[in-house]
């Protein structure tokens, strides 16, 4: 197949903002829906730094 413009640098640029674009435009939307989720990795870590916060406040006590 051939593709409907030509293969040039600044087309493969203006193809990946457009791609990039359209997914933080996607990521917004399921965001306004509701649908965010907090990654599990940050879940952990703030877990991490409460349990270490704490163990610090004892022992240094």
């Amino acid at each position: 197949m051939l593709p409907s413009e030509p293969s040039t640098p600044g087309a493969e640029r203006q193809s990946f903002l457009e791609r990039r674009r359209d997914k933080v435009r996607a990521e917004i939307e399921r965001n306004r829906r509701g649908e965010y989720t907090v990654p599990t990795w940050v879940l952990a870590a703030a877990l991490a730094l409460i349990v270490g916060a704490w163990l610090a406040l004892i022992i240094l006590a």
